[in-house]
């Protein structure tokens, strides 16, 4: 089950052409979601009257799936006085963009299009606000207590970001702890206000519990009681998104399995044949997932290694060599480089074993080591393993596993053909927290499997394993 994060979108226009000479443009925006195909609208902003630039204040929440290719759509409407619907309104032009492209790039502007063509220098801007949380909608009655927690935006509003349980009959009541994230809390301001009976900051260990009808009606009243903070502690756990609205840019890595097992590339049945007209089970994926992650790598050049071949020029088996043969430069120039080196690489090596993915992981975390100890630390690492079956140093790869758990890394693991994928599913880790030979357990849950079989007939939906945190970076919000 993927994580889901949510995002706040604004939107901006500039440089709409006027209607005609007389007036301006009564600008709205419709955003529209692809799914299955087929357009449909999310929502819409307000109408802003004749403005030929507008910054509009509607907020678009949309839930962020970095496993998905979410493609988004705005519409640009021209919406005439005395009419708020679109069916007389005046199409000015659209932009198409993903969501992970906005995340990535935090604003991302685009020339408006109108029947393919652009609408003259009209262009959208949709800007990537902060992070939101679902709040509750429960009531409960007023004898028995509960607490609820707003935030005090910076417009004066307030958003629900924690209610506790309900203590029935209880006058002195003592709530369990919970964990909330600062962004959610106070958007990472410890200073900004909260409000439980009145505004306080969480800083406050105590505060009263204020009635107005008690104290307009009672002249000897001074509160309700009082509400004390037992403990608070602030732990930094950093998720994926953390990193991506920290700054970091992903460095995208393909991994790819030349054993023995999955059969003669010259030999129709080899999950490796190289058909003139149809990409193999190995391309297959490699695209699919490709096509998520190279929205987050801005150079869109990805290293692609292999492990289990015997390679040139002297065949010695080797677990992490340059599918391209250029040890020093092993990047491919986007998806389609990694393809073509791919297709290069088949007829110069023999295909031959084990299975070890160890070498491959720890070649990996070492750069994510080395990145992690510089000063700026604003690359993130995915691994993406294509692999047929069964790996061979399992206790290797749990160890390489678990101490990458510490690193800004992740590692997607992609099954194959229709091999027994036991293993892999116990480095996802869903049944139970990894732990390495030596019984030390991974601090975050860096790795997902899965097999493409399953993966293709989802439509292309996968859950990469990016949640949890890691110490020692001070990059996106933090988690009490």
């Amino acid at each position: 089950v993927a994580q889901v994060d949510g995002v706040c979108l604004r939107v901006a226009c500039r440089g709409i052409s006027d209607r005609d000479a007389l007036s301006k443009p009564d600008p709205c925006v419709v955003l529209k979601m692809q799914s299955h195909g087929q357009w449909f609208e999310v929502d819409r902003t307000e109408v802003i009257r004749s403005s030929s630039g507008p910054i509009f204040s509607k907020i678009f929440l949309v839930d962020y799936y970095f496993e998905e290719v979410q493609r988004l759509r705005f519409e640009l409407h021209d919406i005439s006085s005395g009419n708020n619907g679109l069916r007389d309104a005046d199409f000015l032009g659209a932009m198409e963009c993903t969501l992970g492209q906005i995340v990535s790039q935090r604003k991302l502007t685009k020339a408006l299009l109108k029947q393919g063509n652009t609408a003259g220098k009209s262009s959208i801007t949709p800007m990537l606000n902060v992070r939101f949380s679902h709040p509750l909608k429960d009531f409960f009655s007023k004898s028995d207590p509960f607490l609820e927690i707003f935030r005090v935006n910076d417009d004066g509003t307030e958003s629900l970001v924690h209610r506790t349980e309900t203590v029935m009959n209880n006058l002195s009541p003592v709530w369990k702890s919970f964990k909330v994230s600062l962004n959610t809390l106070c958007s990472g301001n410890h200073d900004r206000e909260l409000k439980v009976s009145r505004r306080v900051t969480f800083k406050k260990i105590q505060w009263e519990c204020i009635n107005p009808k008690y104290q307009i009606k009672k002249k000897n009243y001074r509160n309700s009681g009082m509400v004390i903070l037992n403990h608070c502690k602030i732990i930094k756990m950093y998720s994926f998104l953390d990193y991506i609205m920290g700054g970091c840019q992903i460095q995208f890595t393909v991994a790819i399995d030349f054993t023995a097992s999955n059969g003669d590339p010259r030999n129709s049945c080899s999950l490796h044949y190289i058909h003139p007209y149809q990409p193999n089970e190995y391309l297959k994926a490699l695209v699919a997932v490709g096509e998520i992650c190279q929205d987050y790598d801005s150079d869109k050049m990805f290293p692609a290694f292999g492990f289990g071949a015997l390679i040139p020029p002297d065949f010695k088996v080797s677990h992490d060599f340059a599918v391209n043969f250029d040890e020093d430069n092993p990047e491919c120039a986007g998806i389609q480089g990694v393809v073509e080196a791919y297709q290069n690489c088949l007829p110069k090596i023999q295909l031959y074993g084990p299975t070890n993915i160890a070498p491959i992981i720890q070649k990996v975390a070492s750069s994510a080591s080395e990145e992690m100890h510089t000063k700026e630390a604003m690359e993130y690492f995915i691994l993406l393993i294509l692999t047929d079956g069964v790996i061979t140093d399992m206790a290797d790869t749990r160890e390489a596993i678990v101490h990458a758990s510490h690193l800004p890394m992740s590692v997607i693991i992609v099954g194959v053909g229709n091999a027994d994928f036991t293993d892999m599913q116990i480095l996802d880790g869903d049944d139970g927290i990894l732990r390495s030979p030596k019984g030390e357990p991974v601090l975050r849950d860096i790795v997902q499997f899965v097999p493409f079989k399953d993966f293709k007939h989802v439509g292309g939906h996968f859950s990469v394993g990016t949640g949890g945190g890691v110490k020692g970076q001070e990059m996106g919000d933090s988690r009490d």
